[in-house]
């Protein structure tokens, strides 16, 4: 599949990956937007306690490593063809 159905299958809470990803296990998700009151550090260190954020959604990567960080599509990603969907 192309990005914009693996877009459509994360806005729908599906996992999706590239076939030519080389990393065991790695896969995309949707992490939805979210209000929450600041209560612990780093934002302790920028907002008072209980300030209100407003947290966007964004999309993260489960990586070989067993990590999540956030991800950003690379001109290669969203022009690829070898999306699928991970179960």
């Amino acid at each position: 599949m192309n990005f914009g159905d693996a877009l459509a299958y994360l806005k729908d809470g599906k996992r999706v990956a590239r076939v030519g990803w080389n990393g065991k296990g790695m896969f995309l998700f949707l992490v939805p937007g979210s209000t929450f009151k600041v209560n612990r550090a780093p934002l302790l260190g920028i907002y008072p306690e209980g300030t209100e954020i407003n947290y966007h959604a964004h999309i993260d990567m489960k990586t070989a490593q067993d990590t999540v960080v956030p991800w950003l599509a690379s001109q290669t990603d969203v022009l690829a063809e070898d999306w699928e969907q991970v179960v």
